[in-house]
């Protein structure tokens, strides 16, 4: 056998190429295989032309790989594809056998595959195809707006859904003033076979992502106060694959003020600390704010994947690009809703807070030719070193946000950013401001930054 036929690439690795057609099951005891019901419809095109499409798709989670969309055989449009003779084995789902796709001149040899007969384990996968992301587009789409029309695409690999974020950010308390967050996914990937281990993507929880977080346990420790403003310091980076501990201690409990510390914590190390100001609220003396930017709205903007469904993203002039020639001032301008409202308020605080320190680098990049946030951890060690973010009013994360971002200064390695964000109907709703690290990158050999 020369290749893995269900990897999340087309190389191979020792347990996939192995002569022994034995189900491995029982050597690796702790894999995993998940068939789950997809939620949205699933969508493969080639070149616009649409291939399959169901509502009825399986989306299967397995250990090692990335999460893998199978169709209905039914739902394929098999006039454009004809039978292969080629064959491989995986020894957690069997013998799979291929089709390649024929489109006029186009010829993508075995695109698609089935199992045919696959192990009890997954006996679920029989009358399912899946198809290679590598080679032909795989989209899920979701319509969760109410508005005609309204149709949000998220092509595979998918790093998760909004309830996966929300869930990850709503930290579980464990002890008091003691809170954790589990791996992510959980149990987390790549952990049994070493040579697909090694080939991972990074896996760094962004600095927004840990602000957040330090934003709901302080919520959860006064609960009869919200949290108006917060400082955080990215010390270390923290990555999905371990459980994050996040610490907090009250420096004063006031009646209408409290002052909180909380500290992020991955084996034994700190990650971030943030100084978070709580308040009980009180009735508007005076009210005023600055008015929201005359700026196209998200019907007139870029949508842009992130790869998280159950959220979207639209960009005003497509400035978040990652075409090394695309040059302009050095802001950009983000549209941002959710598909579900969480119950609490703070949930609609954290999930708000945590695209924040996204936006700064890229707007810090624009001017400069030859740039762009795709040479982030290639050519370039980028990321947040300190945030500060104050709340102003009520957000409803269901409704669009405008997240206005300016890059006021780059050099000696950094870049700082101010932001605001602003309700779809012009409320002023946050104010922040981001410190980042731009830097050349410095490849100690094990693929990350050397500090």
């Amino acid at each position: 056998m020369e290749e893995m036929n269900s990897c999340s690439t087309r190389e191979s690795c020792e347990v996939c190429t192995t002569t022994d057609k034995r189900s491995a099951w029982d050597r690796y005891p702790g894999y995993r295989v998940d068939l789950l019901p997809c939620q949205s419809i699933g969508r493969v095109s080639y070149e616009g032309k649409v291939i399959a499409q169901s509502d009825a798709c399986l989306f299967v989670q397995e250990s090692e790989h990335d999460g893998r969309l199978y169709f209905p055989e039914g739902a394929v449009n098999w006039e454009y594809f004809e039978a292969s003779q080629h064959q491989t084995f995986c020894p957690f789902k069997g013998d799979a056998s291929y089709w390649t796709l024929k489109l006029g001149e186009v010829r993508l040899e075995n695109v698609v595959w089935t199992y045919r007969d696959p192990f009890p384990e997954v006996e679920g996968l029989k009358g399912y195809v899946s198809f290679y992301t590598e080679m032909v587009k795989v989209e899920l789409l979701q319509s969760w707006s109410g508005e005609a029309g309204h149709s949000v695409a998220t092509t595979l690999p998918v790093w998760g859904d909004a309830k996966d974020l929300l869930d990850l950010l709503d930290v579980k308390p464990v002890a008091e003033r003691h809170f954790v967050s589990s791996p992510y996914p959980n149990p987390p990937i790549g952990t049994f076979i070493t040579q697909l281990k090694e080939r991972r993507r990074r896996s760094v929880v962004e600095g927004g992502h840990q602000l957040s977080q330090a934003i709901v346990a302080a919520s959860k420790t006064v609960p009869g106060q919200r949290v108006t403003s917060a400082s955080m310091i990215f010390s270390k980076a923290a990555s999905f694959e371990e459980p994050l501990d996040v610490q907090v201690e009250v420096l004063r409990a006031g009646r209408n003020f409290s002052t909180l510390e909380v500290k992020t914590v991955q084996n034994n190390q700190m990650r971030s600390v943030a100084l978070v100001l709580m308040d009980s609220s009180s009735k508007d003396r005076i009210r005023e704010s600055m008015p929201m930017p005359n700026v196209a709205g998200p019907d007139a903007s870029v949508p842009i994947d992130m790869k998280v469904t159950g959220r979207e993203i639209r960009i005003v002039d497509g400035a978040y690009t990652n075409a090394l020639d695309h040059i302009g001032p050095p802001e950009l301008y983000a549209w941002i809703r959710f598909r579900d409202a969480p119950v609490e308020p703070y949930l609609h605080t954290a999930l708000m807070t945590q695209a924040t320190t996204h936006w700064t680098i890229a707007a810090a990049l624009r001017p400069h030719p030859g740039l762009s946030q795709a040479l982030a951890h290639v050519s370039l060690s980028t990321g947040p070193l300190k945030t500060d973010i104050s709340f102003h009013d009520d957000v409803d994360v269901t409704q669009w946000m405008l997240y206005v971002n300016d890059a006021v200064y780059a050099g000696k390695g950094q870049a700082q950013g101010v932001g605001k964000i602003f309700s779809i109907d012009g409320r002023l709703l946050a104010t922040y401001s981001v410190h980042t690290m731009i830097r050349d990158f410095v490849d100690n050999g094990s693929g990350h930054n050397a500090m």
